[in-house]
């Protein structure tokens, strides 16, 4: 039996005030318009380039709001691997993205283990700069960065036109770092205590105690190096500019100069999968790790 205690609360509306069956079909309509309105507005796009797809270029060009295409062209999308090259392309990005993932789980965790576990002296002071860069448009940095890839300190090393000229320049995102910083401060300052009384050391506190709790927000930060090194384009146009090794956000303009827009319209299709995938198979774990569930309560 539910009490009143036990019943949601709003902030626009009183308990007392929903009850009445007025207010309880307004708000349910409403909740409908909205739900429709977001869907209108989020599943739109994605449904009319899958419609635009599979679509004839004349279709495109002369009904482009149509709700059905004239004649279905499933060919699109395999004349769009070969013709166009998409399937090398979308190599690129994946091993692109690869690289950039493995470079920001590296940085972010051991970054957010120091800050929020060693606590080193200079430790507010790194926290600060780390914050003050989240407040420098990314467009500034364009040409200091490339000219440091261009010629590496201490290394002399010319990174561009490699992606290692993209991968390193991923681990310094500081709002990563950061986000592992605040979930590693969820985990009980208990468990490190007790495991320095058993001996251990920094790298075991890591290895055994930190990460094992940490998948959730990993899981959030390889979502978001994921998505973000898939869809960057302006830094790979700029250091990779050999064709054969550019991504797909970076290769597809280029391609859609001279290129047939159906087919066009199919390599955005197949590159825009990927991402989607890859949140409806990690959403749960990006709900957990934004929230800061630690999974040590209790």
């Amino acid at each position: 039996m539910k009490t009143a205690a036990s019943e949601p609360v709003s902030r626009l509306v009183a308990p007392q005030d929903r009850r009445r069956p007025t207010v309880r079909v307004g708000l349910r309509t409403t909740e409908v318009i909205v739900l429709v309105l977001l869907l209108a507005f989020c599943a739109g796009p994605i449904l009319w380039m899958v419609k635009a797809a599979v679509s004839p270029s004349s279709d495109i060009v002369a009904h482009p709001l149509s709700l059905w295409p004239s004649q279905i062209r499933f060919g699109n999308v395999s004349e769009a691997l070969t013709s166009l090259e998409i399937g090398r392309y979308l190599l690129n990005s994946v091993y692109l993205a690869a690289g950039c993932l493995v470079v920001q789980l590296i940085i972010s965790t051991s970054a957010g283990f120091a800050l929020s576990v060693l606590k080193p002296r200079y430790g507010k002071v790194v926290y600060a700069m780390l914050l003050a860069t989240l407040l420098v448009p990314a467009t500034v940095s364009l040409v200091p960065l490339y000219l440091t890839a261009q010629h590496m300190p201490g290394l002399g090393v010319n990174l561009i036109d490699s992606y290692w000229a993209v991968w390193l320049p991923a681990g310094a995102n500081a709002f990563n770092v950061l986000l592992v910083k605040r979930f590693f401060d969820g985990i009980p300052a208990e468990l490190y205590e007790a495991a320095r009384v058993d001996g251990a050391g920094p790298l075991t506190l890591l290895w055994r105690i930190v990460l094992p709790l940490s998948r959730p927000v990993l899981a959030v930060v390889s979502l978001f190096t994921l998505i973000a090194s898939w869809k960057e384009f302006i830094w790979p146009l700029i250091a990779i500019t050999d064709p054969q090794k550019q991504p797909i956000a970076v290769a597809l303009p280029t391609i859609a100069k001279n290129s047939d827009q159906g087919l066009v319209i199919a390599g955005l299709l197949l590159a825009s999968i990927p991402p989607l995938l890859l949140f409806v198979v990690f959403q749960r774990q990006v709900v957990n790790g934004v929230a800061g569930d630690t999974g040590s309560k209790g």
